[in-house]
């Protein structure tokens, strides 16, 4: 059994994620749960070491010999593209594989709210993707991404490790550079971007600093920065990037975040009635009163209660809305609804009848 073979084993039973650990068969994650696939033998370190050695460039071997763990992307032919992650655990070698799709789904497709197509036609500013690992966060920005491709003659550009998604230039021209292959880093990439004319960024991880600072100030200087953070939530994911700082650079950065930030998306998967997985999405958008509470720390506590608040107006949503909209629509069952909820207590009520204030689902207008 070779990797090419697991991964169009675990393709065809609709995996998202393949894990090779040594001692065990290969294991797939379905609809957010992880099991053997049938029938596969187990692994012994060597064989794994074989597989994941097969997949590397000479170059990738020698980085995975001094880190001991390894970012990549490995094609299958007739199947797709796979983001990998080969690290070493107990002296033994193991691989992570996520799936890539091998065509950009667009924002309808996707069933993802509308208002997420008018990020598409901002000019410049930060858009901030934000979830825990697998929570689908590259799969909507590719979705935005291609919302632009499709409507503007922008020049597009992504620095990403590894590259995921492969964009089909439409009425945008899209260049895709990968850290190790194309540019030798993000800091690296990020720099010589701005004196490549992009219209937009597309950063895979604002992960530091320096990244963030960068970051910044091409959004500050007109163009549009995409980036994503490994953060539950748009007030946590403020917090994080001021506390990239030190603490009395911190109201600087506040301030010129407040001015930049255009939207932060968060958002989960949770289970979909009848099977599959279904997003849950926390929409920030700065308007409304959302600047000042970004430029105040003591007022970033603010924040949810003014995205709730401002769904009907400027099309926000909290993920309790989400999830109470996709329970409306028949996508999830009550007790996935209860059980995913920030609030569970409040949207109990809210099922009961008893509600102080309408939620108005934007999808069904």
């Amino acid at each position: 059994m070779d990797i090419d073979t697991i991964c169009r084993a675990a393709v065809k039973m609709g995996a998202s994620d393949i894990h090779i650990k040594s001692g065990l068969p290969p294991l797939v994650r379905i609809d957010g749960s992880i099991q053997p696939i049938p029938k596969a033998p187990r692994l012994p370190n060597d064989i794994i070491g074989k597989m994941a050695w097969a997949i590397m460039s000479p170059a990738q071997r020698e980085q995975f010999k001094l880190r001991s763990d390894l970012d990549m992307a490995h094609a299958v032919p007739d199947v797709g593209r796979f983001r990998v992650n080969v690290f070493r655990q107990r002296g033994a070698i193991g691989l992570v594989l996520r799936a890539i799709p091998s065509t950009v789904k667009t924002i309808d497709e996707l069933g993802l709210p509308k208002v997420l197509k008018k990020l598409a036609d901002e000019k410049r500013g930060l858009v901030l993707l934000t979830g825990a690992t697998g929570s689908g966060k590259s799969t909507t920005l590719a979705a935005i991404i291609e919302e632009m491709n499709r409507k503007h003659p922008h020049h597009i550009l992504t620095i990403e490790d590894p590259i995921e998604f492969s964009f089909a230039d439409r009425r945008s021209v899209i260049n895709q550079r990968e850290v190790g292959a194309d540019t030798q880093s993000f800091h690296a990439a990020l720099r010589a971007a701005l004196r490549q004319d992009p219209d937009v960024i597309l950063l895979g991880e604002l992960r530091d600093q320096e990244t963030m600072e960068i970051a910044m100030s091409a959004a500050e200087t007109g163009h549009l920065v995409l980036g994503t953070l490994h953060t539950i939530n748009a007030t946590e994911a403020i917090q994080r990037i001021v506390g990239f700082f030190e603490p009395h650079h911190q109201p600087q950065v506040r301030k010129l975040l407040s001015g930049i930030i255009v939207a932060i998306i968060s958002q989960r998967l949770v289970p979909r009635r009848g099977g599959g997985r279904v997003a849950a999405i926390e929409i920030m958008l700065n308007a409304g009163a959302v600047n000042e509470c970004i430029a105040d720390g003591d007022r970033v506590k603010e924040i949810p209660d003014l995205i709730r608040k401002g769904a009907g107006q400027y099309g926000t949503q909290t993920f309790d809305q989400s999830l109470f909209w996709s329970f409306k629509r028949g996508l999830l069952e009550e007790s996935e609804l209860l059980r995913y909820a920030n609030n569970p207590d409040d949207l109990q009520l809210r099922l009961n009848g008893i509600a102080t204030e309408e939620w108005s689902d934007p999808e069904a207008r």
